[in-house]
């Protein structure tokens, strides 16, 4: 397919979100300060102006710097944003993390979101999911069916790699910005999650990050922490003084042992082991 032909899908694609937009008339955009719903936000509001707004949950499992972003890209663009205080831990089932601990923090997390999109006078929810994911384990899909809350990057057929062009030609930084899961996921099905746990992922992925790696994941197995990492990354975490302060940090924080997984990263490693008949998000 040549160059030209691919962008013509493309802007079709987008040409469809949009008029799937505008027949909302107007909704309120679960918003992340991801890639998928940075630019799904700023289409509707681009498409609806006022019409559109942003709902943040504010979690133990959504890091600080997550809602900072959040909050300076609708205050540039101009976007009326609503932060939900979500008390996560006290979602029954969801500290005790079972394979559907996704289903239940959605569904509980989105209750919250559309209570406040309702109250501000908005009855529809949208969500930034994309085609890519409907592969893996996903049982969090099912909560945003049962809700009603609307997928509209799926309705128009937009993968990831689609939503990282166009948000790249409407200049928005997400569009290489690296995908992000919620801190829970970081936790083998079964451990008990807490504060405190959550905290120490989220600060040991901070370190990280600081250093200058992009894509980063601490999965924690007990007293271990394991480091996923792009392999282009492997050689500068391997340099001593490097390695030297992660593991200084790490031990810091708690944990006994710092292993990198030489892998690398890969989305949804958790998920190993699962017995998934089909890789349905139901």
């Amino acid at each position: 397919m040549s160059k030209e032909i691919q962008q013509d899908v493309l802007h079709e694609k987008k040409k469809k979100l949009e008029e799937y937009l505008r027949g909302l008339g107007s909704v309120a955009v679960a918003f992340s300060s991801g890639v998928d719903s940075t630019f799904l936000l700023k289409a509707a509001h681009d498409v609806l102006g006022r019409g559109a707004i942003a709902v943040t949950a504010q979690a133990a499992s959504v890091p600080p710097r997550e809602i900072r972003e959040a909050e300076e890209f609708c205050r540039e663009e101009g976007i009326r944003l609503i932060l939900v205080k979500v008390d996560q831990l006290s979602i029954e089932g969801f500290a005790q993390n079972p394979p559907e601990r996704c289903y239940i923090c959605k569904r509980g997390l989105f209750t919250e979101l559309i209570r406040a999109a309702n109250e501000a006078g908005f009855s529809h929810v949208a969500e930034g999911s994309n085609m890519d994911d409907m592969g893996d384990y996903r049982p969090g899909m099912k909560a945003i069916a049962e809700l009603n809350v609307k997928s509209p990057l799926r309705e128009a057929g937009l993968t990831k790699a689609d939503i990282r062009a166009l948000s790249e030609e409407l200049k928005l930084r997400t569009w290489n910005k690296p995908s992000y899961a919620c801190l829970a996921t970081r936790f083998a099905y079964g451990d008990r999650i807490t504060a405190e746990k959550l905290d120490m992922v989220d600060r040991a992925e901070q370190k990280l990050l600081d250093l200058g790696f992009r894509r980063v994941r601490v999965r924690v197995h007990g007293n271990i922490a394991r480091i996923e990492i792009d392999p282009s990354e492997f050689e500068q975490m391997l340099q001593p003084r490097i390695r030297a302060a992660i593991t200084s940090f790490f031990s810091e924080l708690g944990f006994l042992y710092t292993s990198l997984d030489l892998t690398g990263y890969v989305s949804g490693s958790m998920n190993k082991g699962l017995s998934i008949d089909a890789p349905s998000a139901f």
